[in-house]
């Protein structure tokens, strides 16, 4: 019977190797995006440094351990190789370094030397691997949280377009086999993260069906809406004829209507002056007579 769980054990921890290097190898496209560009602006560096972290901090459990951890241990060597090149990559074509730099101080000197240093010189060598265990979960716990943001995205937006189903689907997988290989250990650290990482997958899963649809309606009104500008073009263009005659014939009206106003407005009124001389001309007689 041991024997038999043994080959169990090997059997999860080869698939969950496969999967989760499939999983670190998902994020190519979007590096092939930044070369193509020759800049990284627009992406994000936390992914890539706390994936590294995470990866540093289960290498140093399993050698603590150092319990059937090999493939433990050659999953996240893996990694930690392939998220370094990911991060020397982004920092390379980054045209704001400073930022990277200084979440690479935070996290990954900062603390993965502090829990390094406080586990060596503060913990017991006995009870060394539990404490660093329980690190790993409390921290895998957090990382299979985080897709909650993208979750409550996809509800409020009903678009799957920063959800990536193969990945979902990858990460799912890939927590179902870690929950066994840790369950046949009887390694809790292990097994417990996954159950959540698995119930994560699955509700990604199940929104990735539900607004599948709906985002291709949105995708092919998208495409139909440049059409109505088009028509709407085409329809001016027969009116301007029209509308053009109609502003050059109020253009003469209000010309021959400005031209007859003109002589009025501008010649002087003699009739009044004319008739104020004859009045005085005729008190100048009647004076004279009398």
């Amino acid at each position: 019977m041991a024997i038999f769980s043994g080959d169990w054990v090997l059997a999860f921890g080869l698939l969950g190797n496969a999967i989760s290097f499939m999983v670190y190898l998902a994020p190519l496209p979007t590096f092939y995006q930044i070369y193509k560009k020759k800049s990284s602006e627009g992406f994000q560096s936390i992914p890539y440094v706390v994936a590294l972290f995470s990866a540093m901090l289960w290498m140093y459990y399993a050698f603590l351990k150092s319990d059937n951890t090999t493939l433990l241990i050659t999953i996240n060597s893996v990694g930690c190789f392939i998220e370094t090149i990911y991060i020397f990559f982004y920092l390379f074509y980054a045209p704001k370094k400073v930022q990277t730099i200084k979440i690479i101080l935070l996290l990954i000197v900062g603390g993965f030397g502090l829990i390094f240093l406080s586990t060596q010189l503060g913990v017991k060598a006995s009870e060394r691997a539990h404490v660093v265990g329980w690190m790993c979960l409390v921290f895998s716990l957090c990382v299979f949280i985080a897709p909650l943001g993208i979750v409550k995205q996809v509800i409020r937006t009903k678009s799957i377009e920063y959800m990536p189903f193969l990945l979902s689907f990858f990460l799912t997988i890939s927590a179902v086999m870690w929950f066994f290989y840790g369950l046949l250990l009887k390694d809790y650290n292990i097994a417990i993260p996954n159950v959540l990482g698995f119930s994560f997958g699955i509700l990604q899963m199940v929104l990735y069906v539900i607004y599948k649809n709906a985002d291709r309606t949105a995708m092919n009104d998208k495409q139909k809406l440049p059409e109505i500008p088009n028509k709407i073009i085409i329809l001016e263009e027969h009116k301007i004829p029209e509308l053009t005659e109609q502003i050059i014939d109020i253009v003469k009206i209000s010309a021959l209507l400005n031209a007859e106003k003109i002589p009025v407005v501008s010649q002087p009124n003699n009739d009044g002056i004319e008739e104020a001389h004859h009045h005085q001309n005729l008190s100048k007689e009647i004076k004279v007579k009398m």
